[in-house]
This record gives structure tokens, sequence and C-alpha cells, in this order.
């Protein structure tokens, strides 16, 4: 028996790793049960998914989206057009593929699949990673048949949906499993070597950027290697003018697991899936929480590991205040520390999401 699935979700990797990491999830689920699983992608071609998705080994089908913003004006004017040929080329993706159903990890290029989907009655499927939902999730959300949340109690917020699991936030394979020694074997770097991972995204962060331009250049870090994705927007925006020689930078890194295992220390957003990654793999992290996420959500999600003291929780006006290099020394000075921090990171992990998600979404299937 063949089951066929159109993913969506764009803009960030906290999006578009998630869709690819269902989508793997589902191929193997199904092939393990004797069946075959095919599977497509949306999303705009100027968008991160229309680099990663392809890289990825799946078929991308480019539609039109823009973000609607939270005035009214022009932008918004272009974005009901954008959403409306959006639309127009889901629904001709759609009568050719002919899925069994649809499924969005958020950003506005879900809308056009999603809300054609519901239309032509369609089983939609929503993934929400944080604990506040988007804009595009929270709306769609009220018609999908399965909801997926990587926090628990989020029944209320979708009351609507058909039915609501707390699945936590799916993550890639490779993550599971990866330890230090793996990591720096990896990456070529020696067990004795201190260092330090700091990554704001796949956009990048211009406070934690800031911050590792400034240690790498201080003499009280001259022991330590710094390890810097500065992320897509940001790369351009880089204020230096002579790299230091214990300072590496990347634009972005396709193996953020040998590093986030790897590292003594890793300095990075609050994200869900980066939260969910760093549980996993039990990282020593410093969570730096984007200031203007919807919600402050990234605040709460980093607030459940400092519960449990998983990790160091510093805000983004303190880093640009300079009050993280102490710590920060304090920690690469400290091994039972980090180890106390990577062993408590490890309790809030969910290792058998991939399960959870495809049970849920194989339930809501109309059997053939």
């Amino acid at each position: 028996m063949e089951y066929k699935f159109i993913v969506t979700g764009g803009g960030t990797s906290g999006h578009i790793n998630p869709a690819i990491t269902i989508a793997d999830a589902l191929r193997h689920y199904y092939m393990s049960k004797g069946d075959s699983c095919k599977i497509i992608f949306t999303g705009r071609k100027e968008g991160l998914e229309g680099e990663l998705v392809p890289k990825a080994g799946y078929e991308m089908k480019f539609i039109e989206a823009k973000p609607f913003p939270m005035k009214p004006g022009l932008k918004m004017i272009r974005a009901a057009k954008a959403l409306s040929r959006g639309k127009a080329q889901c629904a001709s993706i759609i009568d050719e593929f002919k899925p069994d159903a649809v499924i969005g990890t958020g950003g506005y290029v879900c809308a056009p699949l999603l809300m054609t989907a519901q239309k032509k009655g369609i089983p939609t499927i929503i993934h929400e990673a944080n604990a506040f939902p988007g804009r595009a999730n929270k709306m769609l959300g009220r018609k999908a048949k399965l909801v997926l949340t990587g926090f628990p109690d989020q029944e209320a917020i979708f009351k609507g949906a058909g039915k609501v699991v707390c699945s936590g936030n799916p993550i890639r394979s490779q993550i599971i499993g990866c330890t230090a020694e793996k990591g720096r074997d990896a990456l070529g770097i020696s067990p004795d070597c201190k260092l330090v991972f700091a990554m704001g995204g796949s956009l990048g962060a211009k406070t934690i950027n800031d911050f590792i331009l400034d240690a790498a250049s201080d003499p009280d870090f001259a022991d330590v290697k710094f390890v810097l994705s500065s992320g897509k927007q940001q790369s351009d925006k880089l204020s230096v003018d002579k790299i230091p020689d214990n300072l590496e930078i990347m634009t972005y890194t396709d193996h953020p697991e040998y590093y986030l295992a790897g590292a003594d220390v890793c300095i990075t957003r609050a994200g869900a899936v980066t939260c969910a990654e760093t549980a996993a793999i039990g990282s020593c992290s410093v969570f730096v929480p984007y200031p203007h996420a919807a919600h402050d959500h990234q605040t709460y999600n980093a607030s459940a590991f400092e519960k449990v003291g998983g990790c160091i929780l510093m805000s983004d006006a303190d880093v640009a205040d300079g009050k993280l290099k102490s710590r920060l020394r304090e920690l690469l000075d400290n091994g039972e520390e980090r180890k106390a921090i990577r062993e408590k990171a490890k309790t809030l992990a969910v290792l058998d999401c991939d399960k959870r998600i495809c049970e849920a979404i194989d339930g809501i299937l109309v059997k053939k």
C-alpha cells in the first residue's frame, strides 16, 4: 500500500528541519510495515527551505507566499495577492499528487498549502514546536485533523482541532547518540582543547556574534577555540577587521550535532528544536533567548531547562552588556559544573518523538 504526503514548513531551520525529520520518520515507519511512502514538499525558492529540502533528497514544489504584517498597508495587500497565487499553485499540486494528508511545521509558507487542503477536505496535520504557537499554526490549527505539540497542555489553544497530541519535538536521527567523543573525532579536535560553539539559529543573532568576536579577541580566552555559526542574514554584517587565530566562522553548519556534543560550552538561542537537540545530546548550553520572539516563547523554553539545572539562562541584553564573559570563563574552568548541566539537560529529552508522531498521523488517516 502506498501513502502520500505533502509537507511544508519554511523561513528558518526551526521549521524546516522538523519537517524533514517528520518526512524521514514517515518513510521509515511505512517501509517497516511493508508499505511505500511518497513525500514531496512545498515552499519558497528564495527561502532557506529551497536549499535544505532538496539537499535532504526530497522533491520541492515552489509556491508563492509572503508574511502578513500586523498592520494594514501595502505589504498586507502584497501578502494577500501572494497567498491567492500560492493557493492556486497548491491546488494544482494537490490535484496532481493526491496526498493522503498534508503536514505543516510552521512559518507563513504553510498557509497556502494547508488552507487549500482544508478547503478540499484533505486531512491537515500541524506540528507546533513552541510553548506558544505562531500566528499561522494557531489559525490553521482550528481546522486541523491533528495537532502535534512540542510542549504539553496545549489542548485549549487548539480546541478546534480534531485531536491534539503532545509528541515532543522531532530531531534528526544523527543527533541521537552523538557523544562528545564522536563529535570531536568528526571535527578533528583533540580531547584537551577547550571548545566553545555558538550559533544564533539559521538566520543568525547579532548579539551572540558580537560576543564571540569580542571573547575570541580577549587574552583571557587565548586558550579557547571558538567556532561561530554566524547565520545567513548576519554573515555579511560581522564587523571585524581581522579574525582572531582562535576563531573559526561559518555561515551555516549541516552537522550541528558534532559541535553541540563536542563543545565544552555551547551558546545558542532557545528555539524549540535547539532545545530538543540540546536535551537529546546533553549539551552544556548557555541559552540566550531571542528577545523579540512571539509571547517570549524562547525564554519559556529555556526556563524549562533552567528549572532542572540543565542550562545557563542569560538575557540578550545581559550578553550585550558583557555579563556572559566571566560566567563563560567559570564554566570552562569547572568540569564538574559542565558535567552536571549535561546530565540535567538529558532528563528533558523525548527520544521516541518519531514514533509518537508517526503513530498519531497513521491513526487519523482514512484507511485504504
